[in-house]
């Protein structure tokens, strides 16, 4: 039994130490490994090691690797796939300190790490070479005489490492001097050392490697080939094993090669030789890889070997013999492919896609084998790391078999959030040539079909990102008209100089909350509120009214109604739409309207705890809040929850009363009272709620009736057995007009005993706003409700407003919604969300189905147990896009949930039939160094999560410029990454196509090209900045 020290994750800030393709799989290798260890009967342990280190030199490396191992009692180490696999130094410090290194010597590995070296044992060794340099190029001038010798096309390769880092074919002679940069430059940051070679660049071979394994007694067996051909930039993405269609002789000759090179430099543990196979079926040594493939998969399925397990025992001293593995008894069982899912976008040359994986599901069954590393839902892919994700390892009784196995896994999967390739696999495992045929190294460049890609649905995700931007950032539907503001203003009505006369504020402030109470109940005649300020324009013209057109006509009210109860100008949806949508200070608006209307009390909306907002704050800041606001002008407080929750109400009771207002408590109405057969808010409800404010010490009672569903007949059983139960306390009844019977509402109201009710000037009453002022002020002229308003002035009053109105068309509800309708009785959809849901159903061009709407409304509110009605609680839209029908069910909730969504409610959205995705949405988080917030969803039982950029946040926020594709000129980094190079100045004259910057991404460097001719205006980026796809790097004018 011995510790083994797994090499799980290793992370370095040294770009030129560390490459990142090893960093994925030593730990995906730490992982198999680990599950194969307890077979030997060993203890193992994973550490991170490199945490967050900042080394200085490959042999500080070494080091501390060596003391990791030591202070943990470790008695082997294996180095995984790369990095510290490939290097001698590590070997032998692990030798020198007595710990067994899971691999060849330490000499073996130096003398296969130089390619140059190990040219030189293949040909003493008989084996052919593909004709190259003797030694490591030191200048461009060597690789130039090189290219003048043999011609070209020769290739760059990196001296010290593999993997398609420091690879670089050149076929011109221009392109000599930038390709051997970008090679060296590669290689240096791959490997830390930037040495090459140059070979004569085989047009158009096969790449054949061969899987070996030797033992510490001289025993060297082959297990069989691989054929890695389907490469992109010299990186392998494809492999199969055995080699399909390859001549029985060659195949013999490529096995005796690779075993007598292994022995002739005594091998022992894993490695593999690798050729290049021309078109005339000679084969070339390339080079010996003195470590654990990334592909040995394949071969592990088709001979049953372990591989790992394999290279344990030989470590520990155990021979093949002793193993089982003898060469006359390795044989080939069937097929078997690999394909390297990677995060790349093969319709822009592979280009690495970063980001976050939002969702992954990978495919399974029967002969498939799955390794992966960072591949899991919330996985981030890093511009700085190696674009691997996962492989799949299909197997098969022949090469169609495990194809049609690939082919199958492939489609199950599911990665949203960045690009993969597996499209792209998907249309090479289909390929008649891959399947019937041979493939060699240009077979992606020679078949440009592979690139016509099937694009993907993706639209569960895509509807997760729709629900969570307008979570974050609220609703977005475009209006559905083309109506522009009226280029009338409108004209005040003549006022009267002097102090306008005394009105019921100077009560108030005279006598207080408890003495204005009794004044409002000891009027002669019907008082009026005037909400043509706030809910008015909130209902019909979507809250958008400036300050500027209230300050215009507010001396005219002041003067002209000074007997009015109140004006509602303030609270509820007010406060933030002027805000977010008029750039305007609510604060500033009461302050000025204060100013111009001194005798008229000031009412506002007040949500309870949730002041106006729409979650529950801290009780002192709902207390400060109403001090805040009384300061400033505020008088009257309606109180109000969309539940009817007392202990919500009684905390902005208490508020309000604190701050010296007048407390009006608001029961929130729905049902009908006079209808025997519905029960759950009948009289007995709303009396007992009343009890209870009162108790609280309510000023004023209010009912709330939002949908406007009070009924004549309704309206004097309610009224009538609220004012026997409270003779002393006034009552103020606030309606809707939708169904167009407000105003025989309202009477009947004041009638069995309302002091108060509400209404709009006449232009901006009717349908889903308040019965009309004028009608009440007419109905009840001479009566004993008399109001005591003068009706011509209210003409004047409606005069301003219908021409003010005007300016506002873009918002007018009757652009889609040309009257009210009284089947609000059935689906009782209050008044403005009736006329949002009418605005936003005509928006995604529902017009013709908004019947359906209000229907799925009624349904959803049966469903959901006949809620309370108002405009910020229950809410269904029937959304039909693409011939699919999306039905969101809502629910009253109290933290509020952007437009559509209320968290803890589940509701089905069915794509097609059979495809019912069950959506609940769970959280909001908090906002990130990006200016996104992650929002969190339940999706048929599992949990997703999109990231929303919060467009509010990022105006405050500074990030690079993006390049604009209208903008000619403007130069866009084709991919994130990291600027290793400026090749030209400001002022600086540039060819179409000359190079102009170099990016780094996942270690591959890519040449940003000028693509037009023309003069450098602007450099916006500094060597070793990271940028982002489509990130400004320069301006070029012509």
């Amino acid at each position: 039994m011995f510790l083994l020290l797994l090499f799980s994750r290793i992370y370095s800030f040294h770009a030129r130490l560390l490459s990142s393709y090893f960093f994925y799989f030593i730990f995906l290798k730490a992982v198999q490994m680990f599950e194969r260890c307890p077979r030997l009967q060993a203890r193992t342990t994973q550490l991170t090691c490199f945490q967050r280190l900042n080394f200085l030199s490959l042999n500080a490396c070494c080091l501390k690797n060596k003391y990791l191992a030591l202070d943990n009692g470790v008695d082997a180490i294996h180095p995984g796939y790369g990095f510290l696999s490939e290097r001698a130094e590590f070997a032998q410090a692990c030798s020198d300190a007595g710990v067994m290194f899971v691999g060849p010597s330490p000499e073996t590995v130096r003398k296969m790490g130089d390619k140059v070296e190990a040219r030189s044992l293949a040909i003493n060794a008989g084996v052919p070479v593909v004709p190259g340099t003797d030694a490591p190029i030191s200048s461009l001038q060597e690789a130039q005489a090189f290219a003048q010798t043999y011609g070209f096309p020769i290739i760059f390769k990196a001296a010290y490492g593999g993997g398609g880092r420091g690879m670089r074919v050149v076929r011109e002679y221009e392109e000599l001097e930038e390709n051997y940069q970008r090679a060296y430059s590669e290689a240096l940051t791959a490997f830390g050392n930037g040495a090459l070679f140059v070979e004569k660049f085989i047009e158009k071979p096969r790449h054949i490697e061969v899987q070996i394994l030797g033992d510490k007694y001289g025993n060297v067996i082959h297990l069989y080939e691989r054929d890695c051909s389907i490469q992109r930039r010299h990186q392998k993405v494809v492999e199969i094993a055995p080699a399909f269609q390859l001549d029985p002789h060659l195949r013999d000759r490529l096995h005796a090669d690779a075993v007598n090179l292994a022995r002739q430099v005594g091998y022992e543990n894993a490695g593999t030789v690798e050729f290049l196979v021309d078109k005339h079926g000679k084969h070339y040594f390339i080079e010996v890889n003195s470590r654990l493939q990334v592909e040995h998969t394949v071969t592990e399925e088709i001979t049953d070997v372990d591989l790992v397990h394999a290279q344990l025992h030989v470590c520990e001293g155990r021979s093949l013999p002793e193993l089982g593995l003898k060469q006359e008894k390795i044989r080939v069982n069937g097929c078997a492919i690999q394909c390297r899912v990677t995060t790349e976008d093969p319709s822009r040359g592979f280009q690495p896609d970063t980001g976050r994986i939002e969702v992954f599901r990978s495919g399974e069954g029967m002969g498939i084998r799955l390794d992966s590393a960072s591949a899991f839902q919330g996985a981030v892919i890093s511009p700085h790391y190696d674009s691997l994700l996962v492989k799949v390892i299909a197997s098969g009784k022949d090469l169609n078999t495990a194809a049609s196995k690939m082919s199958r896994a492939l489609a199950e999967f599911r990665v949203r959030g960045v690009k993969t390739n597996i499209p792209f696999l998907q249309n090479v495992l289909s390929n008649h040539q891959f399947l019937h045929s041979t493939v060699d190294t240009q077979f992606i460049d020679e078949n440009q079909e592979l690139f016509n890609l099937k694009p993907t649905q993706n639209r569960a995700q895509k509807l997760l990102h729709y629900l969570g931007h307008v979570m974050v950032n609220g609703p977005t539907t475009p209006i559905p008209v083309k109506a522009k503001p009226s280029s009338t203003d409108p004209v005040v009505p003549p006022v009267t100089m002097g102090d306008p006369p005394v009105g019921f504020r100077d009560v108030l402030l005279r006598d207080g909350p408890e003495g204005f109470a009794k004044a409002v109940r000891a009027h002669k005649g019907l008082l009026l509120m005037d909400t043509t300020f706030r809910d008015a324009h909130q209902s019909l013209l979507a809250t958008r009214v400036r300050t500027h057109d209230l300050k215009k006509i507010s001396p005219f009210v002041s003067h002209n109604f000074s007997n009015l109860f109140s004006l509602e100008n303030w609270g509820g949806a007010t406060f933030d739409v002027a805000m977010r949508f008029l750039s305007e200070c609510p604060w500033k608006r009461l302050q000025e309207l204060r100013a111009l209307i001194p005798n008229v009390p000031f009412q506002m909306l007040l949500r309870g705890a949730n002041a106006v907002g729409y979650t529950n704050y801290p009780d002192n800041a709902v207390f400060k809040f109403c001090e805040v606001a009384m300061d400033n002008g505020m008088d009257i407080f309606r109180v109000f929850d969309s539940l009817n929750y007392l202990p919500n109400m009684v905390l902005g009771m208490e508020a309000a009363g604190a701050a010296g207002g007048v407390v009006e408590a608001a029961i929130s109405y729905t049902g009908d009272v006079s209808d025997p057969m519905r029960q759950k808010y009948s009289l007995e409800y709303y009396v007992k709620l009343a009890d209870e404010l009162v108790k609280g010490g309510t000023h004023i009672l209010s009912i709330k009736d939002m949908a406007g569903l009070l009924k004549p007949e309704a309206s004097k059983l309610l009224i009538s057995a609220l004012r026997d139960r409270f003779p002393d306390v006034p009552i103020h009844v606030h309606t809707h007009d939708t169904a167009g019977a407000g105003v025989a509402a309202m009477l009947a109201c004041a009638e069995a005993g309302a002091d108060v009710v509400d209404v709009a000037v006449d232009s901006m009453a009717g349908m889903t706003s308040q019965p009309s002022m004028g009608a009440m002020v007419a109905c009840t002229k001479g009566t004993k409700l008399d109001t005591g308003i003068a009706l011509e002035k209210v003409f004047d009053y409606s005069e301003y407003w219908e021409v003010a109105r005007g300016l506002y068309a873009p918002f007018d509800c009757t652009a889609t919604m040309k009257s009210g309708n009284a089947d609000v009785y059935e689906n009782e959809i209050p008044g403005g969300q009736y006329t949002n849901l009418h605005f936003q159903a005509h928006s995604m061009g529902l017009g013709n189905k908004f019947k359906e709407v209000k229907k799925a409304y009624a349904e959803a509110n049966k469903l959901l147990g006949d809620l309370i009605k108002v405009r910020h609680g229950h809410r269904a839209l029937l959304m039909q896009y693409n011939h699919h029908r999306f039905l969101l069910h809502t629910v009253p909730s109290l933290i509020f949930l952007a437009a559509l969504l209320i968290f803890s409610v589940v509701f089905q959205v069915e794509l097609e039939r059979g495809k019912i995705l069950h959506i609940k949405a769970l959280a909001l988080g908090d906002l990130n160094k990006a200016g996104q917030r992650e929002v969190f969803f339940e999706l048929n039982g599992q949990l997703r999560s999109v990231l929303v950029k919060d467009t509010v946040a990022m105006k405050e926020m500074k990030f690079h410029p993006k390049a604009q594709k209208s903008i000619r000129g403007q130069v866009g980094a084709p991919m994130p990454g990291k600027v290793l190079e400026v090749k030209v100045k400001v002022g600086s004259k540039v060819e179409k196509g000359q190079p102009l910057c170099v990016l780094s991404a996942m270690k591959m460097e890519t040449v940003v090209n000028s693509p037009m001719a023309g003069t450098i205006k602007a450099i916006h980026v500094t060597p070793d900045a990271s940028l982002e796809g489509d990130d400004l790097i320069l301006e070029i004018e012509e």
